[in-house]
């Protein structure tokens, strides 16, 4: 089978159709890894809420051992919770995955949703009695959490960084950030976009800011999952 086309994203060329791992059960997401791999794909796209990022790991250490595919043959992206966007929590959230994937870095990590909710209570789902999130008594700020990430760069546990359901405004955050500081501009913008909501404003934002733009659910959806309050 002949190699998908890339794109650039960041330091790295990420092929563009990927694998999705949300809503696959953890008895049924290492067989669809499995399968995927051996058929070409070579993109996966994970996340802690997902639940699932073990059940991965076991697949590709798998396929590792097996000599199916490399680690540097794939691109394998994650995306930190939103209980994690505290500056000592970043790196916590990104080794919990490291260590699940069973994977010495990421090729992509996005911060999953420009929202944080109260860390160490035992859930990933903070709720008060009535059902409603839990916001972070600290109030981390985007930039403090994207200085967090860009510390992982650093570090050799990402090669890239980038953000999930962020808006143009929350986006253009970021980028005054890095800019001003010297530091890491996002490598990749993943939102909902399909012929219902194609988000082409934000797209052609991205083109310009030479940002990679992601579309999940590009086919569209019959159904709008939820995490407590928190959507996909």
């Amino acid at each position: 089978m002949s190699p998908l086309p890339t794109v650039n994203c960041g330091v790295s060329n990420m092929p563009v159709v990927g694998l999705g791992t949300f809503k696959s059960g953890v008895d049924e997401v290492g067989a669809a890894v499995e399968e995927a791999i051996r058929c070409g794909y070579r993109h996966l796209d994970c996340a802690m809420i997902y639940g699932n990022e073990k059940e991965v790991g076991v697949a590709l250490a798998k396929l590792f051992k097996e000599g199916v595919v490399k680690r540097e043959e794939l691109f394998i992206n994650s995306k930190l919770w939103n209980t994690y966007h505290r500056k000592e929590e970043v790196v916590v959230g990104c080794d919990k995955t490291l260590s699940d994937l069973q994977l010495d870095y990421l090729d992509l990590y996005l911060i999953h949703w420009p929202v944080a909710t109260q860390p160490n209570m035992g859930t990933l789902n903070p709720e008060d009695e009535n059902n409603v999130p839990i916001l972070d008594s600290a109030s981390p700020s985007l930039t403090e959490t994207w200085e967090a990430m860009e510390q992982l760069v650093r570090d050799g546990k990402c090669r890239n960084i980038g953000l999930s359901n962020f808006n143009k405004k929350q986006v253009e955050e970021i980028l005054e950030f890095s800019s001003r500081t010297g530091g890491i501009k996002p490598a990749c913008l993943q939102v909902e976009s399909h012929p219902y909501l194609p988000n082409l404003e934000l797209a052609k934002f991205c083109q310009k800011n030479d940002i990679a733009f992601v579309a999940f659910r590009p086919l569209g959806k019959s159904y709008f999952p939820t995490f407590g309050h928190f959507c996909f």
